[in-house]
């Protein structure tokens, strides 16, 4: 380790105040990008810490709408740098091709974005691999809806030592490596019944892609370490939501990765001492893409709406999502297992329309009301909502900048959710741009200005 790292002083706890880690605290899809984009105005350092081109921020700038998958929402604010750390998988070709349309918006990225030499590849065999799970008769076997990416498969290599790291792109015998890797997976693939992946062509596709990535290559740890004891802020992104982490989700349909703040710690390098707070990102409703249990899902005219006023279709496979009442066992369950600061609570403009809203403060299961999450997705799967009812506030709220100048009723809604998560809401947002944001007045301290 370098000494100028070592030398200096954490005696007086300073790089406890640099550091925040962003989650969502749902299923996914809950706003986080346009969230991080508010934070970094304050940080310097976005560090993404897990996934890979699975997930999907959409971000509106002014006039101008990215979707970004893999690459740190911060890089859309000058001067900021972004790092992609060791816990992602990142797809060569994917990003480059994001890298490339972020450019064409307008955005210099030139030595704003760094790759953890550490961080394993999503390959083509991968996607392969991926689509051919999602498409057989998968008999006994749960059929998941990912994305196809081959985000799963990537990761199952990473944990059987198979799998191939963007730093190996640095080495003498990275081809070697990868058209060994293709013949092993094109044998699972002819034995599945699938055409096998053509060698020269996949070859040609990630060495041409290894050209442009290695610039970007290096040992992120370090660089995110030295940013922290210096007393930089730091800013680390989640994807997905608690809901899909690998661990502490609906399993099996979930994602593969660990999408709850501790995947911060060991998807960058920075240990879990130096974070500071954790801020959780909720829809005023609640959403999922994909298959599994949703205990507040719609089937009627209100889920409809939702998803016709909150343009409810995924950002990454442009899925329509299944939308449904806010889950306060749902949200409760997150701020338990992130450590949960804050809230901040995105598209409360999407319920400016309805008369009563609906909040799910228990379930009944078989005729017993709990408040936990069963972690068996049969038991959560006969969970159905015990809901409580409030009035709506009938009025638009996309025009509001304060607190004060929220509606009562909109404002009593806030703070029922607060009081059932035994979690405050900091931030309010009720559009998709930077400024349709409001701090209410348990936003954390430093936001404020």
């Amino acid at each position: 380790m370098s000494p100028a790292l070592l030398s200096v002083d954490t005696t007086k706890g300073k790089y406890l105040m640099a550091t925040r880690v962003l989650i969502g605290g749902q299923w996914g899809d809950e706003g986080k990008g346009k969230i991080v984009d508010v934070l970094t105005e304050q940080a310097t350092w976005i560090a993404r810490f897990q996934g890979g081109n699975n997930a999907g921020h959409t971000v509106k700038v002014g006039d101008q709408k990215f979707v970004l998958h893999l690459i740190p929402s911060g890089i859309l604010r000058e001067g900021k740098t972004c790092i992609l750390g060791n816990g992602c998988v990142i797809d060569p070709s994917g990003f480059l091709k994001e890298l490339d349309e972020v450019r064409a918006g307008g955005i210099n990225t030139e030595g704003r974005l760094w790759i953890s030499d550490r961080a394993q590849l999503a390959l083509p065999y991968h996607r392969a691999l991926d689509g051919a799970r999602e498409t057989r008769d998968c008999g006994k076997t749960v059929k998941i809806g990912t994305t196809r990416r081959g985000i799963g498969p990537a990761y199952a290599d990473k944990m059987t030592r198979m799998g191939l790291r963007a730093g190996d792109m640095l080495e003498d015998d990275f081809e070697e490596r990868l058209r060994h890797n293709i013949e092993e997976h094109n044998r699972t693939l002819v034995f599945q019944g699938h055409d096998p992946l053509g060698m020269e062509a996949t070859v040609a596709e990630v060495l041409g892609a290894a050209e442009r990535m290695i610039p970007m290559i290096t040992d992120t740890t370090l660089l995110l370490n030295q940013a922290v004891l210096k007393g930089e802020e730091v800013l680390f992104e989640g994807a997905q939501g608690t809901m899909l982490d690998i661990d502490h989700g609906s399993y099996p349909f979930v994602t593969s990765s660990n999408t709850t703040s501790g995947g911060a710690a060991t998807g960058t390098g920075v240990p879990p001492n130096r974070i500071r707070d954790v801020i959780g990102v909720v829809k005023a409703y609640t959403t999922r893409v994909g298959e599994g249990p949703f205990p507040t899902e719609l089937f009627d005219d209100d889920g409809m709406n939702m998803a016709k006023v909150g343009d409810e279709f995924g950002a990454t496979t442009g899925r329509p999502r299944r939308c449904g009442w806010f889950d306060a066992v749902v949200a409760r369950y997150a701020v338990m297992v992130n450590g949960v600061n804050w809230w901040a609570l995105t598209k409360l403009d999407v319920l400016d329309a309805f008369k009563t809203i609906k909040i799910c403060v228990a379930y009944d299961m078989d005729g017993q009301r709990i408040e936990y999450l069963p972690a068996h997705i049969r038991r959560f799967a006969a969970c159905r909502p015990v809901y409580e009812e409030m009035p709506g506030w009938n009025t638009p709220t996309t025009h509001i900048r304060t607190w004060e100048a929220l509606p009562e009723a909109c404002r009593n809604y806030i703070r029922r959710i607060e009081e059932l998560t035994c979690a405050p809401a900091g931030f309010v947002s009720v559009g998709p741009k930077r400024d349709e944001t409001i701090l209410t007045p348990n936003a954390p301290a430093d936001l404020k200005g």
